[in-house]
């Protein structure tokens, strides 16, 4: 027994020294720099990713060891933008990871989760017209927009000096977004008051919801077996949910699914020259209806699910990047930046402001300095900060090390955006840097990645700028919403 006991150790210690240097020294990643912990075992990443600091170890691994650093098993993470063209670059042919699973929305994959550049292109091209900077700054969704930003103002007017900003940005983005998305047959009315559509935004803002994006992206088998537990094993297993229920996003998902239903319900009694002119995204998107017994096409729950991920892709990101620039304004040292806008949007013509007071969404476009404000903003506190992870099925060169098939690699907005050598001084908030005749603004632009780029470049950049230029519109607004002082 003794022998067999030793046998067994010493058969257990040569393994574990067989996959420590297997994976330190004999991996094809061998050669790229990183520390040995993380090269180890991807639960070294994991464990940053889970205290929240995962951005920050990024930042700080590539100021030690370079634009390319070993992170994972069968991880890299570059910092380049040569790395930026070969992966996200048009035509590059790496494929979004298993990762993106997690936000498929009832079963049903969508734009987003596609892992194939082929679905994805397929998909876009149903939506992108929608998307049009001519159509979003022009016409029906350019005056919705601005009359959100009327009840926008309103809503603090009643408020008074000390407003939840967090809580007040987001029915403004759920309110927008909901009739972007659906016009008459599913847009929210947070901003006027309506409790209902306001408790939709309950299970975003639970803290539990990042300790669920954790698990369902580093325990994923485990999380669905977990929720998906019935009688009394779903008793026991309600103990070990990372969110109780219901998790995040399910109101707004379960909103997303009737609004769908409302519409295909109206479709029943509208023409189609009804449907045609029809502005929503959705009205778009039944164009390309079909049931999945006839001829190919896209069915009910398809539609649901890919309006559900705009929603749920624009809520937090529009109201969490406005709501850091009112911070950034706000504090002392951003008050000459503030000045500085409301002298731009004090000066406009009368002719760019409508009958509501609010400047227009076209002339918004073309204010230089607050675009420099947003997008100052967007380098400092981008939407999506965290890597955004690709693989290729084969093998290939990045940066001149050798990349085996399948292979995990990523960029982060947040490392790009504070380099020291292309962004002067980078934690600083200072939008002076994108007017500034000194700067080297083209390289500034190479390093801006806010919205990713290429193929799968966010279809709705042009509305989220939109959204942000008309958000904060005239000097009153700006002017009220700085912290108490």
């Amino acid at each position: 027994m003794a022998i067999a006991l030793i046998v067994f150790v010493v058969l257990f210690a040569t393994l574990s020294l067989y996959h420590v240097l297997a994976r330190i020294l004999l991996s094809p990643l061998a050669r790229i720099p990183g520390p040995k912990a993380f090269a180890l075992t991807k639960w070294r990443l994991a464990y940053e990713d889970y205290k929240g600091t995962r951005t920050r170890t990024l930042l700080a691994l590539h100021r030690q060891y370079g634009p390319v650093v070993r992170v994972g098993p069968r991880e890299v993470s570059f910092s380049s933008t040569s790395a930026l063209r070969s992966i996200y670059g048009a035509g590059s042919g790496f494929e979004r990871t298993q990762i993106y699973h997690m936000f498929e929305v009832y079963g049903r994959k969508n734009m987003f989760s596609f892992a194939s550049v082929r679905e994805h292109a397929e998909r876009k091209k149903m939506l992108a017209h929608a998307y049009a900077k001519s159509v979003i700054l022009k016409g029906d969704v350019a005056v919705m927009v601005e009359n959100k930003v009327r009840l926008y103002i309103d809503l603090l007017e009643r408020e008074g000096r000390v407003s939840n900003i967090f809580r007040s940005l987001h029915y403004f983005s759920l309110d927008t977004i909901t009739h972007f998305l659906y016009g008459a047959h599913g847009k929210t009315a947070c901003l006027e008051g309506k409790a209902l559509d306001r408790a939709l935004l309950d299970d975003i803002i639970n803290p539990a919801s990042r300790r669920l994006a954790w698990f369902a992206i580093h325990l994923t088998s485990f999380t669905n077996w977990l929720y998906s537990r019935k009688g009394a094993a779903g008793h026991v297993a309600k103990y070990f949910y990372p969110m109780a229920l219901p998790t995040a996003y399910s109101g707004i998902r379960q909103h997303a699914i009737k609004a769908s239903h409302a519409f295909a319900v109206a479709c029943d009694q509208l023409s189609v020259n009804h449907i045609d002119s029809n502005p929503s995204l959705i009205a778009r998107l039944w164009k390309h209806h079909r049931s999945r017994k006839g001829e190919r096409g896209l069915d009910e729950l398809d539609i649901a699910s890919e309006c559900a991920d705009h929603l749920d892709a624009g809520i937090d990101t529009t109201s969490d990047t406005a709501m850091f620039l009112i911070w950034a304004l706000s504090r002392p040292s951003g008050r000459k930046f503030q000045q500085k806008l409301v002298e731009e949007i004090q000066g406009m013509p009368e002719q760019d402001i409508n009958e509501d007071g609010i400047p227009k969404a076209e002339a918004a476009d073309k204010l230089v300095y607050l675009n420099a404000v947003i997008r100052e903003t967007l380098r400092l506190y981008a939407p999506l900060p965290a890597s955004e992870p690709r693989s290729l099925p084969t093998t290939t060169a990045i940066d001149g090390y050798i990349i085996p098939a399948r292979t995990v690699v990523s960029i982060s907005p947040y490392v790009l955006h504070r380099n020291p050598d292309v962004f002067l001084d980078p934690l600083d908030f200072n939008p002076d840097r994108w007017l500034d005749p000194a700067a080297n603004i083209g390289e500034m632009n190479r390093w801006f990645w806010a919205f990713s780029s290429g193929g799968r470049m966010c279809i709705g950049v042009k509305y989220a700028l939109t959204d942000g230029m008309s958000d904060l519109p005239d000097a009153h607004a700006v002017a009220a919403l700085q912290w108490p002082r």
